[in-house]
């Protein structure tokens, strides 16, 4: 056997790329295919249908539903806004007045005469889908979305955190074996998406989030220091990572890991290309899956647009092969690059005592490896 697929985690410093955006529900598509985009330029919005709340008026007025009626100073279709009055009740002749007052704004949708209750639905909430990549519009699906094209640098990671944000790309460190220190952020850095080497600190990511730092590139992260960070940023010591997805977490920077978990230097590929791109405006986003539908944390940096189309032939993505560049994704060899060197077609006993299919690779400090095809990924560099 010549040739396997295996999951690819790309570093490539020019591609074609294409980001769907789509909304959560149907809605208006307010750009053209071919049309130019920023990243922030909305491309989709729609509304959220606001919370229909109940008032059990005729209770709270302390009536019969059939009175309610002739109480109420609101019909269906109004406008209401907080504190204003729903229905009034007079005693003593009517010399005293009780006002009956919406807690709540939105429009009256109903009024129910078997039990006299009203339903005021709250102001729907406006969502809008950003292009997130400069680029231009490659298509249209109407009432839901669009994908974005753009020829660019993207590098992916292994583990993220944090939301889609923008910021130009700094270098903070000598070079990709060096950690990111809390002494190596300056003022300087503020909107910046920051590059480090072998891992950021727990001071580090501290310091990150007091200066305003858009995002951070590293090779590793202590888990221990990733999950005290989220918790304080979050106000929450009982916070934990989900298992699904990350990437909705409310907190001020992403930060994106390339490597793995703990101190793991980033390859030197990734680091020559984020230094060869510092100075430009990247796109930056932290969402992690790791079940069915995997998705990679990812920078994005769009470039200037060329004759030739970049893109990475669909039969080639995920291909295996003889000089393959791969990253080991399980001990003992988690997160070195290695060189598949060969292919053996036979299956191999391995310490769990299951026959697999393995590869043989020259990893990236001299020594030769025999790995399960299962325990790595592919680094596509085209």
């Amino acid at each position: 056997m010549g040739a396997a697929y295996t999951p690819g985690l790309k570093v490539s410093p020019r591609t074609t790329i294409e980001k769907m955006r789509r909304l959560p529900l149907k809605g208006d598509v307010v750009v053209c295919v071919g049309d130019r985009v920023s990243p922030n330029t909305v491309v989709a919005r729609t509304e959220l249908p606001g919370i229909l709340q109940t008032v059990k008026l005729a209770e709270q007025m302390g009536v019969d539903p059939t009175e309610l009626p002739g109480l109420l100073r609101v019909k269906v279709g109004d406008v209401i806004e907080k504190g204003d009055i729903l229905g009034q009740t007079r005693a003593l002749f009517g010399l005293l007045r009780s006002d009956h007052r919406a807690s709540v704004g939105g429009v009256l949708e109903f009024i129910s005469e078997q039990t006299g209750h009203l339903g005021i639905r709250q102001p729907p909430t406006p969502i809008e889908k950003h292009a997130y990549i400069e680029g231009e519009i490659a298509s249209v699906i109407e009432g839901e979305g669009v994908v974005v094209r753009c020829e660019g640098a993207l590098i992916q990671g292994i583990f993220g955190v944090g939301e889609e944000r923008q910021g130009v790309v700094r270098i903070a460190v000598a070079d990709a074996s060096a950690p990111l220190l809390a002494e190596d952020l300056h003022a300087e850095h503020r909107g910046a998406v920051v590059v480090g080497g072998s891992c950021t600190t727990l001071g580090a990511l501290t310091r990150a989030a007091e200066i305003g730092v858009t995002g951070i590139v590293c090779g590793g992260i202590v888990d221990r220091d990733l999950l005290q960070w989220l918790r304080d940023a979050l106000g929450d010591p009982t916070f934990d990572i989900g298992v699904a997805i990350t990437g909705h977490e409310p907190i001020s920077l992403t930060l994106v890991i390339t490597e793995g978990f703990g101190s793991i230097r980033m390859a030197d590929r990734t680091f020559s290309l984020l230094k060869s791109l510092e100075g430009r405006t990247a796109s930056i986003n932290g969402a992690t899956q790791i079940r069915a539908g995997v998705i990679r944390p990812e920078i994005i940096v769009p470039l200037e647009r060329t004759s030739e189309r970049a893109e990475v032939s669909a039969g080639e993505a995920g291909k295996l092969a003889i000089g393959t560049p791969i990253r080991v994704i399980r001990e003992p060899y988690f997160g070195i690059l290695g060189t598949v060197t060969r292919l053996p077609a036979d299956l191999v006993r391995v310490d769990s005592e299951t026959r697999v299919r393995v590869l043989e690779a020259k990893l990236e400090d001299g020594r030769n490896a025999i790995v399960p095809r299962a325990n790595v990924e592919i680094i596509e560099t085209a």
